[in-house]
């Protein structure tokens, strides 16, 4: 299992990347929310039920998305533009997935999703290696 002080790390860092990100959650690739954060003082949307079913359903919606990678080119990240809030999927690896939201007024999401959470995640995603999986893998190499 991912350590959970990651995680949470990951999550305030980039809860904290831009004061118009309003909600963040890492799932992995069964579309198991391993942990959200909102931001503080902020009146939530969704239950946390609902964040569940939200996470679950967007990691889904996302394989079906790399079926045309091949002739489309990579998925960098797929956004959505509602009434109340926008909201943002970013594949961290193979595994793993962020989910955010941020305010629905916010100035060039492109430019907060790409030049802050991108590098952001590019520069930990290799931290998020399932360590069960990475002791196995080196026990069967070391074999």
């Amino acid at each position: 299992m991912i350590e959970y002080d990651l995680i949470y790390e990951i999550s305030k860092a980039i809860l904290n990347l831009d004061p118009s990100v309003r909600w963040m959650g890492i799932a992995n690739k069964f579309g198991v929310l391993l942990n959200a954060e909102h931001r503080e003082g902020l009146e939530q949307l969704m239950t946390d039920e609902e964040n569940e079913e939200y996470a679950a359903l967007t990691v889904t919606r996302h394989k079906t998305r790399i079926k045309f990678q091949p002739k489309i080119g990579d998925l960098i990240y797929a956004a959505g533009k509602y009434e109340r809030v926008i909201r943002a999927t970013i594949r961290i690896n193979e595994d793993y997935f962020l989910l955010m939201t941020l305010d629905v007024d916010a100035k060039d999401y492109d430019s907060i999703l790409v030049d802050k959470v991108i590098p952001l995640i590019r520069e930990r995603r290799n931290e998020f290696v399932d360590k069960d999986l990475s002791v196995e893998n080196e026990k069967t190499q070391s074999t």
